[in-house]
C-alpha cells in the first residue's frame, strides 16, 4: 500500500488546477444543498401544521380544503358525532372554516395567491401552535383580521394596514406564528369573511378534535360511516402530509436534475485534475511500477485521491450552504394553488446527500486518469520530462 500522506500531498502539489476543481465541485454541492433545503423547509412548515389527534372532514371526492365545501348543517352533524372531545363548557370541539383565495401584492409588485380562512374561535382551540406575535386577536363584527407573520413580511403589511378582501375592507389587528403552513394565511371572522365574497352557509372543511390519538380512526369511521353527510375523513396529520409530498416532489427532481447537469461538467474538471496529476508524475508512477507496485495499486492510489477531491470538495459546498438555513421564502401550494411561506433547512440529510454527490463526482471524473496512469509502460514513464 502506497501511504495515504503520500496522495493527499501530491494533490496538493499544483494547487491552482486543484483548487479550480474543488470550487467547481463545491459550487455543485451548493446548489445542490439549497434545492434539498427548500424541500426540507416544505416539510417542516406542513409537518408542524397538524394535530394527530384531530380528524379533517372534507366533502367527499375533494383533495383539498380548496375543493370542498359543505353546507353548515352538515358542520352541525359533525360536531354532534360520538367521540368529539367536548371542552369544559360541554361544547365540541369542532371547527367549521372557510377556505377563499385571492391574488395579492407581494413587496417587490409581483401577485401572488392568498389563502383567506373564515373561523371562529374554535380555530384557535384547536390550533395550540399557534401564537399572536403583535397585536391582537380579531372581533367578529369589526371588519378585522390576523395574517401570519411571513405572509405578512413577503407582502409588506403590518399592523394597521388596510386590506381589501372581496367586496370588503379589512383592517390588520394581529400577526401570527407558530401554525405551520397556516402561517402564510389570512384569518377572519368566517361570516364577515363569507359575506365579502358572498358565499354564505357553507364550509370548506370541519376539524373534529377525538378524545385521543388512539380514537382518531374510530370518529373517521363514524364520519364516513354517516349516510347523512356524504364526506371524507383523515387525520389531519396525514392530510398535510399529501400536500408535503405534492410540493416538495417539484424541488426533489429539480435538484436531481440540477445535480446531473452540473456533476457532468464537474467530473470533466475532476478528470483534468486526475490527468494533470498523471502528466505531472510520471517518472513517480514509473518508479513506484518499477519497485514492484501493481496496476490495481496505482488505480487505487489515484481513487483515493479523487475521493480526498470529493470529499474536500463536498465538505467546503456543505460549509458554504451553512448560511442558507432559516432564510425565510415562498412558493406556490401545488393543491391549492396559493402562496405558503417557509424557511429554509439545511438538514443533515441534505449535507450527507452534497457530500456524497461531490464525493461520487470526484470518483467518477478520477476512473479514467486512473486506469491512464496503471496502463502506462513503465519504460515510457520513466523517460516522461
Amino acid at each position: 500500500m502506497i501511504p495515504i500522506k503520500y496522495h493527499y500531498r501530491s494533490l496538493f502539489v499544483r494547487k491552482s488546477v486543484t483548487l479550480m476543481t474543488l470550487g467547481s465541485i463545491a459550487f455543485v454541492v451548493l446548489v445542490y444543498i439549497g434545492v434539498l433545503a427548500l424541500a426540507g423547509g416544505l416539510r417542516a412548515a406542513f409537518s408542524a401544521t397538524g394535530d394527530p389527534s384531530t380528524v379533517l372532514v372534507l366533502r367527499d371526492g375533494a383533495q383539498s380544503e380548496m375543493a370542498s365545501g359543505f353546507a353548515t348543517d352538515t358542520h352541525r352533524v359533525l360536531a354532534n358525532l360520538p367521540g368529539v372531545l367536548k371542552d369544559d363548557s360541554g361544547r365540541p370541539l369542532a371547527s367549521g372554516e372557510t377556505i377563499t383565495v385571492q391574488i395579492a401584492k407581494r413587496r417587490d409588485g409581483t401577485e401572488t395567491n392568498v389563502t383567506i380562512r373564515g373561523v371562529r374561535d374554535e380555530a384557535f382551540a384547536l390550533r395550540s401552535s399557534i401564537e399572536i406575535d403583535e397585536g391582537r386577536r380579531f372581533e367578529a363584527g369589526k371588519g378585522e383580521i390576523l395574517i401570519g407573520a411571513g405572509l405578512a413580511d413577503r407582502l409588506g403589511l403590518g399592523l394597521g394596514s388596510e386590506m381589501k378582501l372581496g367586496r370588503l375592507d379589512f383592517r390588520i389587528v394581529g400577526t401570527f406564528e407558530g401554525g405551520g403552513a397556516n402561517s402564510a394565511e389570512i384569518w377572519g371572522d368566517v361570516d364577515e369573511i363569507g359575506n365579502s365574497f358572498q358565499r354564505t352557509n357553507y364550509y370548506s372543511s370541519t376539524r373534529l378534535r377525538a378524545a385521543s390519538p388512539s380514537a382518531v380512526d374510530e370518529l373517521i369511521a363514524t364520519a364516513e360511516g354517516d349516510q347523512r353527510l356524504r364526506v371524507e375523513a383523515l387525520r389531519e396529520t396525514e392530510y398535510y402530509e399529501q400536500q408535503t409530498n405534492a410540493s416538495s416532489a417539484q424541488f426533489i427532481i429539480l435538484g436531481n436534475v440540477l445535480a446531473v447537469l452540473m456533476a457532468v461538467g464537474a467530473c470533466f474538471a475532476a478528470a483534468n485534475t486526475m490527468y494533470s496529476q498523471v502528466d505531472a508524475r510520471g517518472r513517480e508512477i514509473g518508479t513506484l511500477r518499477a519497485l514492484g507496485f501493481r496496476r490495481r495499486t496505482i488505480i487505487g492510489g489515484f481513487l483515493i485521491e479523487a475521493i480526498i477531491l470529493g470529499l474536500l470538495a463536498g465538505a467546503f459546498g456543505a460549509l458554504l450552504s451553512l448560511p442558507l438555513n432559516t432564510i425565510s421564502t415562498g412558493t406556490m401550494n401545488q393543491l391549492t394553488f396559493s402562496e405558503i411561506t417557509f424557511q429554509l433547512r439545511t438538514t443533515p440529510s441534505a449535507i450527507f446527500a452534497g457530500v456524497f454527490l461531490a464525493t461520487i463526482t470526484g470518483v467518477i471524473g478520477g476512473l479514467l486518469p486512473a486506469f491512464s496512469a496503471s496502463r502506462a509502460q513503465i519504460t515510457q514513464l520513466l523517460r516522461a520530462a
